[in-house]
């Protein structure tokens, strides 16, 4: 087997918590359309996809429509680029985990269905000190995950193969999102997905802490 060169990560729910920031924006966009809002942990469960499928989600059944994510949308992101980094905090161990890989010269990538821009905000004001081969979230034009485009960006990007490649995800999407990359995958329980989601994918492990990454390396 290859010597890993590189790890992709998944933003939300893997490096970060970012859920009370997402179910605030989202709960100030159903406001403006005087919709009802949502609990965080009802949230939580709409995660994963993209913020139009997290914004649609939130809506109610009925009105689950493409003029009002649009709406949403135009609400959501305004107020998420300014709040977005105030409730948001990395996960146990992960900075320690990123600057031991950095130290070992292994590659790190971001790799999130998040918007660009925010993606790139949050990696910058959390994580000053890393050396990001790539950051890369939701781009116009361009399929969210599982589509396998992001990873295959990255990948050109860092000049490895897949069989030199481990995706840590937290989410079902993650894991599928590795399996149509031809990566093997690794599952992490501190996020916003079961469990039992992750394992019904099969990664090539589940794990409970940060600093487990280092024995699949």
């Amino acid at each position: 087997m290859p010597d890993i060169k590189l790890i992709a990560l998944d933003l939300d729910g893997t490096l970060l918590d970012t859920i009370a920031d997402l179910a605030t924006a989202t709960n100030h966009a159903l406001q403006q359309l005087g919709y009802p809002c949502h609990d965080t942990e009802t949230i939580r469960t709409y995660v994963g996809n993209g913020i139009n499928k997290l914004l649609e989600r939130a809506l109610p059944e009925n009105k689950r429509t493409e003029a009002n994510v649009i709406k949403m949308r135009s609400f959501f992101v305004p107020y998420y680029d300014i709040h977005n980094a105030e409730l948001s905090i990395p996960y146990p161990e992960i900075i320690s985990l990123l600057e031991t890989l950095q130290d070992k010269g292994i590659m790190i990538a971001v790799a999130s269905n998040k918007y660009q821009i925010a993606t790139e905000k949050l990696i910058r004001h959390y994580f000053p000190t890393i050396k990001f081969i790539e950051v890369l979230g939701q781009r116009e034009g361009i399929s969210v995950k599982p589509d396998p485009t992001i990873v295959f960006d990255i990948l050109k990007k860092a000049d490895v193969t897949p069989e030199e490649t481990l995706y840590v995800g937290d989410s079902g999407v993650d894991m599928q999102t590795a399996i149509n990359s031809g990566i093997d995958a690794i599952g992490v329980v501190w996020g916003f997905r079961p469990k039992a989601e992750l394992e019904s994918y099969q990664p090539q492990g589940i794990i409970t802490k940060a600093s487990e990454v280092l024995k699949f390396i």
